[in-house]
């Protein structure tokens, strides 16, 4: 990873996700405006074939906040993630979804948990806007999840999250299994890792 005095890299993979782009940045910058931060948004468009490469060109055009990293194809939402921490350049990431289901507004109230020690924190989507198709299947992930790894979180599968930026180098994301970040940070690290 690049070295930086970039306080926070908000990290958001994105695919297909043309309507929601220039809200989400307006919303970043504004819960971000009054933090006393040095940001930046990165998104990776993870092979999209709608207009959100180039409605993502125009936004990193006009916000210096903004940089963009295309991927030639979709390769997952794993791949776009370890692309976006490759590319991150702040002390603190946050990731979080492109389609407005996670709020901005959140981002500080995770910051605060990671300045109270935490190391990784994970968000939690109360309301979620999905038919119920998605919501109940979501329900039951969380709960086997949770027994299964003795991680009771609320939701194992949300995008929102906040880092520190030394616990990403010890991630690898293959597959799905940026869903279970959190209960991959539980087992203990060597210091010298």
């Amino acid at each position: 990873m690049p070295t930086t005095s970039i306080d926070l890299s908000v990290v958001v993979p994105v695919l297909n996700e043309e309507q929601s782009l220039a809200q989400l940045v307006h919303q970043v910058d504004a819960a971000l405006a009054g933090q006393g931060l040095r940001f930046e948004v990165v998104f990776i468009n993870d092979g999209s074939v709608d207009r959100t490469p180039e409605i993502l060109d125009d936004l990193a055009a006009r916000n210096p906040h903004v940089s963009v990293i295309h991927l030639r194809r979709n390769f997952g939402k794993a791949r776009a993630l370890t692309e976006g921490f490759a590319a991150a350049r702040g002390e603190l990431v946050v990731t979080m979804d492109g389609d407005l289901q996670d709020d901005p507004e959140e981002i500080p109230r995770l910051l605060g948990e990671l300045d109270r020690g935490a190391d990784v924190v994970s968000g939690w989507k109360r309301e979620r806007r999905d038919p119920w198709h998605k919501t109940i299947p979501s329900r039951l992930f969380n709960r086997v999840t949770s027994v299964a790894s003795g991680l009771y979180l609320n939701d194992h599968n949300s995008g929102l999250k906040a880092y520190r930026r030394e616990v990403l180098r010890h991630l690898e994301l293959v597959g799905e299994m940026h869903r279970f970040v959190t209960e991959y940070w539980q087992r203990p690290v060597a210091a010298n890792d």
